[in-house]
């Protein structure tokens, strides 16, 4: 295999020389597609004479069929391009080159042209042309040699994943694009426990990603299968939403020999590009707190109409985070057999927490961690990704837990596994190191056993009840009340509640409190004169000992809204079980350090008056 580095040398030389028509962080307008074109150029240029020869003969018939017959007479190409130019004769006549450029780009069949309309590239043969740089980039592509004899598809998707990771890594905030030790660790964890079953020989692995952006995750999959099984047929499936995004991802994979048709343009919560199909491995970044307010009247008629036979029958979040639809969506697309599947997905600390019991967020975590999918979760260092610098967590998932592991929860604190990066890039400041950090948090998860980065939970640890207490009110809670006041029975009302605290009398539930009143009152009347609040108990205490033991003994009248129990919800607050205390420091020490300041500062005024 050639040294791909004097390849991406030779285009980024191409892309340096735009400076002044293009800021640096839109090179990759350019140089992307114009890679991509310059492969597909090289790969049909020796059968140039078959194409145009099977084109006459099929020119005459509709265009999709037209395509199909092409396909059939050029033994396995996927592509083709029926014009008279390419990257040899193109600069040849230099007075119409744009037109004869754009005419070059109609003649590809459908496929290659769904990609250059995605990445927009009109607008830049435009820009090119007026700026006089049109025959410069055509001509050092000229020169860039990508013939599948010399750079086979590997090594080819080598050089476009590094070419889209400099352009990206420099594009401002870097969206599209997950940081590449990141999906490393996510590999890690998704095929954790199967390494027997990829390394069987012609053993076919299906990597699904419907946020997949420029195909990042997706190209890191199926490296690190090949890596260790190079007869392995790996399957790569996709849905992007963005148009550049997606253009990439689809030129990647047809670079890589993967059929495009798996790669799908769409918004995953509306339009399902892979509806009906299930895949062993799903892997995810999905927009962090992205409102979904536009696909809110479609998802919540599918959760209302299909239930769990569509994709969302658990529930579905506030509008302001999409984030659990997106898992949902994943979920609905496992594998349903001995070996399962496994998710690993990456968000921000909002699905772990946001949400009240009997809300969206609460009862989808609720049906995942019940339905015991959810394997473990990995808190990541802040600042790692180039548009935030906030907390993000790898969650792990699969429908076939291994033995140990069931009923069980694994939390391991990897925050603190990072190294500062020499500059930093948009917000990321640091990065986990591949040769020993990535390394030692696998081991963690993997060893499933308690120590200072890792905690394991029962499932129901994270359940609790959300009851609702209420009590008679004091009369120091009334007083400036003015409904209370205008009661036509306040004075003896207020009789029987002064009695109430006096006398610490209790009651077991509302009509108690109502037969003891012993006055007629209407229910808005009624519920001026009672308090509700509302206690989370775990869900392994049992409520009425819990209520006994911790809400009793400081209020003696209350009682328990008993129509709450079954009111369950699921909270895992993460940083609570990793809190470390550091002990503040004494007063004594704080004034020594201030002494000794005042003492350095009035020093060097004396040297500076001196």
């Amino acid at each position: 295999m050639i040294n791909f580095n004097d390849k991406i040398n030779l285009i980024w030389q191409i892309a340096e020389s735009l400076r002044g028509v293009y800021k640096p962080e839109k090179y990759g307008d350019v140089i992307l597609p114009m890679c991509v074109i310059k492969r597909f150029d090289e790969i049909i240029s020796e059968k140039k004479d078959d194409i145009l020869k099977a084109y006459n003969l099929y020119k005459n018939i509709p265009e999709q069929s037209q395509e199909e017959l092409i396909k059939t007479e050029l033994d396995g190409l996927d592509f083709y391009n029926i014009s008279p130019f390419g990257f040899d004769n193109l600069c040849d006549d230099q007075d119409h080159l744009k037109e004869n450029f754009i005419a070059y780009l109609q003649g590809f069949s459908s496929n290659i042209k769904d990609i250059i309309a995605h990445f927009d590239f009109n607008k830049d043969i435009d820009k090119l042309a007026k700026n006089n740089q049109l025959y410069h980039v055509i001509q050092e592509f000229k020169n860039v040699d990508l013939h599948p004899n010399r750079v086979d598809n590997q090594t080819m998707g080598y050089i476009f994943e590094e070419l889209i990771r400099k352009f990206k890594e420099n594009a401002e905030a870097g969206d599209h694009y997950t940081p590449r030790e990141v999906i490393e660790l996510c590999m890690k964890m998704l095929f954790m426990g199967k390494s027997d079953e990829i390394k069987i020989k012609g053993k076919v692995i299906s990597i699904a990603d419907f946020c997949c952006g420029t195909g990042g995750m997706l190209s890191v999959g199926q490296k690190y299968i090949l890596e260790q099984n190079k007869d392995a047929k790996v399957e790569l499936y996709g849905q992007e939403i963005n148009d550049e995004s997606y253009a990439i991802c689809k030129a990647d994979m047809l670079i890589k020999g993967q059929d495009t048709n798996n790669i799908v343009f769409g918004n995953t919560l509306t339009d399902d590009g892979h509806k009906g199909k299930h895949y062993r491995y799903l892997i995810s970044n999905p927009p962090f707190g992205v409102q979904w307010k536009k696909e809110q009247s479609y998802v919540t008629t599918e959760h209302t109409t299909y239930g769990f036979a569509g994709r969302f029958g658990a529930g579905v979040p506030r509008v302001s985070d999409g984030s659990l639809l997106f898992l949902q969506n994943m979920i609905s697309k496992m594998v349903d057999d001995e070996n399962g599947s496994r998710i690993a997905i990456i968000f921000n600390g909002s699905p772990l927490f946001t949400g009240d019991a009997g809300g969206g967020e609460s009862n989808i975590r609720k049906w995942i961690i019940e339905s015991d999918m959810l394997e473990g979760i990995i808190s990541l260092p802040t600042d790692l990704f180039y548009n935030t610098g906030i907390s993000t967590y790898i969650w792990v998932l699969t429908n076939k837990k291994e033995q140990k592991r069931r009923g069980k929860i694994q939390l391991v604190n990897a925050s603190d596994f990072s190294k500062p990066m020499r500059k930093s890039l948009g917000s990321k400041r640091k990065f986990i190191d591949s040769k020993d950090q990535i390394p030692e948090i696998e081991k963690i998860y993997q060893s499933f056993q308690e120590s200072k980065h890792s905690k394991i939970f029962d499932n129901s640890d994270f359940g609790y009840t959300k009851i609702t207490i209420e009590r008679p009110k004091n009369l120091e809670e009334l007083k400036d009340d003015e409904k209370f006041e205008s009661l036509d029975k306040k004075e003896e009302i207020a009789k029987i509640l002064q009695k109430i605290e006096d006398e610490k009398i209790e009651f077991n539930s509302r009509i108690e409190f109502i037969k003891y009143l012993k006055i007629k009152l209407k229910p808005t009347e009624l519920n001026l004169l009672i308090a509700k609040d509302a206690e989370s108990i775990p869900l392994k205490k049992d409520i009425k000992e819990y209520f006994v033991e911790e809400v009793k003994p400081h209020l003696v009248s209350a009682w328990m809204d008993e129509s709450t129990f079954e009111n369950i919800g699921y909270e895992i607050p993460f940083t609570r079980y990793f809190y470390e205390y550091k002990k503040l420091k004494s007063f004594e020490d704080i004034m020594k350090e201030i002494r000794e300041l005042e003492s350095s500062i009035n020093d060097d005024l004396k040297e500076l008056l001196a």
